[in-house]
């Protein structure tokens, strides 16, 4: 994955108390944190609330107020753009840093000058660059969602494979070859996704490098790398082995697929790995393995895996708030390399490198090294933008014509470039 004072002060104060021989410091203030439910599930978890040593620490409480995605941000930049408000830290996802957006929150930068977190060149620097507007941080890495390859050991084995693709090409072998009917009758598809999507289908065209937006805001769908995606997609659909009703499939509906044993590689976050082999629900639990995305032949020089996408939330201070330097105080707390690990096994993604070292995810977490060596090179799949909504829109519908043969790859990339141009100006 990826979400992290006046803390001199409140140090002083308790310092002053501990002199005095007072009883330890009571919880005297609060700060208001604007989050998912997940992001509270992750920091209070059974392996340990990371805001508890804090809150004692600092006799600062943590009040947390969770939503749903849509109405966490609506809620959360109304609030902000108050003359004040009563929110101290909110979360925002990578794809909401925007400038307009951006302008509500305060820069990171001071903060991290003068009191910084733990070893900052350990948290993933492509986490901290999508939460980066005009030069500025503003917001903390927190929790993170990066894709890898899933792929059902059982079915690769009756196919004849022992282990999976190392390149896109080899995928693109097994995809086919796995597209079979079982001995029980069960009708294999070889590649399955929730959908072709931007986000889907970036990850395919990484594998060449590709983009569909660069991060300078260039329009790349018609490059090679992209519209070999798109042909691959095609040429899979035309054997089989992508499904049929693709347009219609949602992200639970290859959960089941996976399951059941009727998708033989599935490209998702790492992290449905638990879900995928949940012994409630799936036929094939502890068969099904994840590993990193693989990268073109040509390319294996460059990537040692495909620099796929990541997605992630991070935590931001209103330019309103009232408590700011303690809002920063928090923040750090929450992502030090000690509390990082134990939200990751509250069920996190973790958003430093050294997390993935540490035995105890190690343990819990089989891809560990995969994640990782995807991380180090993942990207964020577009750069925000105000058009953003309206550039994913059209590209599922030029991707879809695509695939189902109603227009040329090539064609289908030139009419979404043409569409697209306008909302970047």
């Amino acid at each position: 994955m990826i979400d992290r004072r006046t803390l001199m002060a409140s140090g002083l104060a308790a310092g002053a108390l501990a002199a005095t021989g007072r009883p330890a410091l009571a919880q005297t203030a609060k700060l208001n944190v604007y989050a998912h439910r997940v992001h509270r599930t992750v920091a209070t978890g059974p392996s340990g609330d990371i805001t508890e040593a804090w809150s004692k620490r600092t006799g600062t409480g943590v009040e947390w107020v969770t939503f749903d995605t849509g109405p966490l941000q609506e809620r959360l930049f109304r609030e902000a753009s108050l003359g004040e408000t009563t929110v101290d830290v909110g979360f925002i996802v990578n794809t909401q840093a925007v400038p307009r957006i951006a302008n509500l929150f305060e820069p990171l930068g001071p903060f991290m000058q003068k009191d910084p977190i733990e070893q900052p060149n350990d948290v993933f620097p492509g986490l901290m660059s999508g939460f980066t507007v005009r030069g500025q941080v503003y917001a903390l890495p927190f929790r993170h969602a990066s894709s890898g390859l899933h792929y059902n050991e059982e079915i690769l084995a009756e196919r004849g494979f022992k282990e999976p693709p190392r390149t896109i090409e080899e995928l693109i072998e097994v995809a086919r070859r796995c597209t079979y009917t079982r001995a029980n009758g069960t009708q294999v598809t070889g590649l399955v996704l929730p959908g072709v999507t931007y986000p889907n289908v970036i990850d395919i065209a990484r594998a060449w490098d590709g983009e569909y937006i660069t991060p300078d805001f260039k329009l790349a769908c018609t490059e090679p790398p992209m519209v070999r995606a798109i042909t691959l997609l095609r040429e899979l659909f035309l054997a089989g082995a992508f499904p049929r009703n693709f347009a219609t499939l949602g992200t639970e509906d290859v959960n089941v697929w996976m399951q059941q044993g009727r998708a033989a590689l599935v490209l998702q976050s790492m992290g449905r790995n638990q879900i995928f082999n949940d012994p409630q629900k799936s036929q094939f639990a502890g068969k099904i393995k994840t590993t990193s995305i693989p990268v073109s032949k040509e390319l294996l020089g460059k990537y040692p895996v495909a620099p796929a996408k990541v997605e992630f939330w991070g935590m931001a201070i209103p330019k309103n708030s009232k408590n700011k330097d303690r809002a920063w105080a928090l923040m750090k707390e929450m992502v030090s390399r000690e509390n990082t690990i134990k939200a990751a096994l509250n069920g996190n993604g973790p958003v430093r490198a050294s997390a993935y070292d540490d035995p105890r995810i190690r343990q819990k977490v089989p891809f560990a090294d995969a994640e990782r060596a995807v991380l180090r090179v993942a990207r964020i799949p577009m750069p925000a933008f105000d058009g953003a909504a309206k550039a994913a829109d059209y590209f599922k519908e030029e991707a879809e014509a695509a695939v189902l043969g109603m227009k040329t790859p090539d064609k289908a990339m030139a009419d979404l470039a043409n569409r697209v141009r306008p909302l970047l100006g």
